[in-house]
């Protein structure tokens, strides 16, 4: 990168293994973060979250926030991010049950995002979604279903998970490349080497793993990414990640 990374958050599903939540923000304070991305879970108790952000002087520019809850109020839902400080809902997930479905499943989650998305946007926030594996499954015709959902809903904008890209089987650098005028933010994720990091489901702190950094600091610069959100699916020491993953993009300057 050539300019310094200003907004960089902490997605909170990475230290979901501290408790209480007060834990986690206290420790990712005395590490200097100013950002965070609350996800699904954290959203019961909305009044909780708030008071945190504030005693710690923090903001949470974006949100993961369950298709489930989208479903059941999209409105109500979008008050309550604003509220918040949260300017970008990402549903970053299909409900069990409705991610094998090939080509016809995904097309309609995405005219049904397309739909959600007018609620969201209606309260003066930005909608998106956020990627797994799932969606580099293909269709007879080579496209993704990613690509699929992305037709059906041309208005929706993108949390790329590069890590999860390359378990699916793409190339998080095309892939960027090819989606870049809806993508508004990456989780900066990273994979162990084979065989390593078996306790940690295979993943990896950003930056200590197998993943393409300078390739993929390159995409995301041409790109215009604006937020990078550190995650991990599954830490044994979440403060060595959070810190690795800050000591990390804070190199790319």
């Amino acid at each position: 990168m050539t300019k310094p990374i200003d907004r960089f958050s902490i997605q909170l599903y990475s230290a979901r293994s501290i408790t209480p939540l007060e834990a986690q923000f206290a420790l990712l304070s005395s590490l200097g973060y100013t950002m965070v991305e609350p996800w699904g879970a954290l959203f019961s108790d909305p009044e909780t979250l708030k008071g945190l952000l504030d005693v710690h002087g923090m903001t949470a520019p974006s949100a993961h926030v369950g298709l489930d809850r989208l479903r059941e109020d999209a409105v109500g839902t979008a008050r309550m991010c604003k509220g918040l400080g949260i300017e970008t809902v990402f549903a970053p997930a299909p409900p069990l049950g409705e991610r094998e479905g090939g080509e016809k499943e995904w097309r309609g989650i995405g005219r049904e995002l397309a739909e959600i998305g007018k609620a969201v946007t209606g309260a003066g926030l930005k909608f998106g979604w956020h990627n797994h594996h799932w969606e580099y499954g293909r269709t007879e015709s080579g496209k993704t279903y990613l690509e699929c959902l992305f037709e059906e809903a041309p208005d929706l904008v993108w949390e790329a998970d590069l890590a999860w890209i390359v378990r699916g089987g793409g190339d998080p650098v095309a892939e960027i490349k090819k989606h870049a005028q809806r993508l508004v933010a990456c989780h900066i994720k990273d994979l162990a080497p084979s065989g390593q990091c078996a306790d940690e489901d295979g993943w990896a702190d950003p930056g200590h793993g197998a993943m393409n950094w300078a390739a993929l600091r390159a995409a995301m610069q041409e790109a215009g990414v604006s937020l990078f959100v550190a995650e991990h699916d599954k830490p044994n020491d979440v403060a060595r990640f959070a810190r690795r993953a800050r000591e990390t993009v804070a190199a790319w300057t």
